[in-house]
This record gives C-alpha cells, structure tokens and sequence, in this order.
C-alpha cells in the first residue's frame, strides 16, 4: 500500500472514474451541472478515464435499422433534470431533427442515432476524460494512523504509467461479451458484439451459411440482418425454446424499471429478490420485440411458400460443439427432445450469448481486500452504490454496474442511469467530498 507523505503528496482530485461509457458520461453531465449551479461553493473535481480511443457503446451493434428498447425520455439527464441542456431533445434541436421527430411519433429511437446522441453528449464534457487511457490497478494510500482516505489509481497509456490520487472512484466499466465455456472467438466464431466490423471483413466473399445462436433481442437482430445482408446466404438460428419469447413491455411490468423500484428491491429480502428477477425477467431478458419477431415470421413463412427458404430456426435445440477449420467452421446442432445431432459446415457461427459483468473487486487491486462480501460472497453494495467497506477506508468506491443483486434489473441497463448518477453525486456531496482545510493546505504545499 502507498504511505501519504506531506511532501509528495499529489494533487487529490474528488473523484476519479474508470472508464467512459453511457453511464459515467451521465455521471460527468451531473457534475458539470452541478459545478456551474455550485455558486460560491467549490466545484467537484474530476477526471475519467477510458481505454478506447474515442467514445464507442456497442459499435459492433448499431444495425442500420435496429431501434432503441428504452424510451427516449430516459435519456442520461431527464430523469434528473428535465431542464437539462444535455437532454436528447436539445441534441435532436442541435442536429435539425426536433420536429421531424415529434412527427414521426415514436418513443424509440434508432439505435445508432442514440449512439450519435451519447457522442454528442459525450464531447461537450469531453475535457473531463482521457481516452487511450487504462486503469490497470487501485492502491489505498494508507496514513501514519492506518486509515485510508485517498486511492491512487494507476493508468496506462502510450506514455506509460502515470499515478492519480482521490478521494472517490466510480467504476463504470460497463459489460464483456459472454461466450459459452469452452468456446473461443475466431476468424470463423464471432460474439455479436463485434458483428459490424466482422461482417465488414467479409467484403468480397459470399458466405453461404451462418449459424447464430441464442434466443434474445440481439439474436433475432442479428439473423434478420444477415438474412438481409446476404441475400445467397442461409442463416440457422439455434435456440432452446419454440420459438423466440417476446419482451414484456406492457405499463405494469415496466414498473419494475421505475426509480422507486430500487428501493423497493433493495429493502426486499433474498427470497423476494428472486422472486422478483423470476417474474420480471421476461421484460429483459432472452426476450424480443413483438414486431420482429411477427417479421421473420413472416419472412420465413414467405420463402416455405415460394420453395426459397434461407431461414432456418432449429428450435427446442441447442448447439452442443463447435470446431473452427481453415475454411468453414463445423457446428453440431443437438435436439433437446430426441437427442438427434445435425451437423452444419457453415462460414461463419456467431453467438448471441450476451454478456457478464465486469468483477470490479478485480479491478481494484490492493483496494479490494477492504471491500466487504455478503454471505453468498458477492460485493456487498449500499443504496447509494457504494461498497461497503472496513471503517478503516474512507473513501467511497461506487459502482455504475454490477449490482443486480442488491439493486435490481436496471443495474446495467439505460433505464435508470440518470437517477442512479444524481444518487452517487448526492452521496458524495452528504459524505463530504471535498478536502478538509489540512488536505488542501498539504496539497497546495506539495504543488
């Protein structure tokens, strides 16, 4: 662990944040607006750090005609502040669009003008992040006492390691593309993440089966478009179920994407928890918008008429090997009910497995070992999703991700990240972000 000593001691900023995606650029909005409302106050102090070289969500996903799942009013500031400048309607008045999209009378965007939206927003507060830039590790900076009130984060880029001390961190590392165990991206096995940029790779060839495997939204995605994109080409979807469920996007269930919710999750006990997840994960998980799936219906049902079917649902199924070649990729295709095995030589298998996490604990190095675990060895998190940890660290280490089990289903999704922002802004805020009158007087010694 570092030892703080007054006569090399940093700068300290207030928060420091790891990485620089939907949500922590929601995260630096709350700040940039809460600094220009501060007044006479001291401004929070701040810098985000994040390893692409420029902002990306989910690049290898943004099909030209793919819309968004969440409306746009739930947006990275309108929940929290619905005069915002940085709200998604000032985006559309900035680009020209405003009134073209009241016309168009859809709550759901396209998914790549979201994307233009999170970008736009993104570069009015860009003088808070470093792009190409790594945290590799999280040192607790211990005093002569043994407590813990600053962490240095250390950060990798084309210059090297550079040391960065503060008070706070928030970790908002967002989600890596989940493969099944045993599998491995190739040339020939892709994750749907990168399907964009794979399918670019293609340019010149004519593949004449894919296999995409997995039953939600991007699945279905992902077989529509290359369906469309391939026009010679058979494309197999491979799932467990019948067919493919639909999302349950009625005004009951979507209560459970409510702010108050999280705190009705929150208090609830494990057994209600479960409970929860189980009646509710049909709003978000391994389910698909009505609308496409009424379309490949349709398609397939078309081409079983005209004798020119390329669509193939290998349904009740799962795919049970998968083995790469220099020129095709074998999947072996098993029935649930009969245990009969198809074998296909197809071009290419992508998986449409979802995704994990990131294991923040992981990522906090040295920091890690003063977090706190519950009986079932998760993190423990507080409402106002910071870490629990040992009296000994003082700092605050908030997550923007992760926690599902104490805060529900919008952990990781767009729905609540305005209002998940605002919370941690007003957690540091009530702990008392900014430094005592003795921190600043080392601080300013030491520059």
């Amino acid at each position: 662990m570092s030892q703080v000593q007054p006569g090399d001691s940093p700068q300290v900023l207030d928060l420091i944040g790891i990485g620089f995606g939907p949500s922590n650029v929601a995260m630096a909005i709350a700040l940039s607006e809460h600094d220009a409302d501060a007044g006479s106050q001291q401004p929070v102090t701040a810098h985000f750090f994040e390893q692409q070289p420029r902002f990306g969500w989910h690049r290898g996903m943004l099909i030209d005609d793919a819309t968004m799942q969440v409306s746009f009013l739930k947006d990275l500031v309108t929940l929290r502040n619905p005069a915002s400048e940085f709200s998604f309607l000032c985006y559309l008045q900035s680009r020209g669009r405003l009134v073209d999209f009241i016309n168009h009378k859809n709550l759901f965007p396209l998914r790549v003008e979201f994307h233009d939206y999170f970008e736009w927003a993104a570069a009015k507060v860009g003088e808070m992040v470093s792009y190409g830039h790594e945290v590799v590790g999280v040192t607790p900076v211990v005093d002569d006492g043994g407590a813990v009130r600053y962490l240095d984060v250390t950060v990798r880029s084309d210059e090297g390691l550079t040391v960065h001390r503060a008070r706070n961190v928030v970790i908002g590392t967002g989600l890596r593309p989940l493969m099944p165990e045993g599998v491995e991206r190739g040339d020939r096995v892709w994750h749907n993440s990168e399907l964009l940029a794979k399918v670019e790779g293609l340019e010149g060839a004519s593949p004449s089966r894919f296999v995409v495997v997995g039953a939600g939204q991007s699945a279905a995605e992902n077989v529509a478009y290359l369906h469309r994109r391939f026009p010679e080409a058979e494309v197999c979807a491979v799932f467990s179920r019948y067919g493919y469920s639909p999302a349950d996007d009625s005004g009951f269930a979507n209560r459970i994407f409510d702010p108050g919710a999280v705190d009705e999750y929150f208090a609830a006990p494990g057994n209600v928890k479960r409970r929860l997840m189980d009646y509710h994960g049909n709003t978000n998980y391994s389910v698909v918008d009505i609308d496409l799936i009424d379309d490949l219906y349709r398609q397939m049902y078309q081409e079983k008429v005209l004798g020119t079917e390329r669509l193939r649902f290998l349904n009740v199924s799962r795919l049970a090997a998968v083995e790469e070649k220099p020129d095709t990729v074998q999947a072996t295709v098993t029935s649930l009910v009969t245990g009969e095995e198809t074998v296909l030589d197809a071009d290419i298998v992508v998986f449409a497995t979802g995704y994990s996490p990131v294991d923040p604990l992981g990522l906090l190095g040295e920091a890690a070992g003063h977090c706190l675990r519950d009986e079932e060895g998760r993190v423990r998190v507080e409402r106002d999703y910071r870490i629990a940890t040992g009296s000994d660290l003082s700092c605050g280490i908030y997550l923007q991700g992760g926690t599902e089990h104490t805060h529900g289903i919008t952990s990781a999704l767009l729905s609540n990240t305005a209002i998940r922002v605002g919370e941690i802004l007003d957690s540091l805020l009530a702990r008392g972000v900014k430094a005592t009158s003795d921190e600043a007087r080392l601080v300013a010694d030491a520059s």
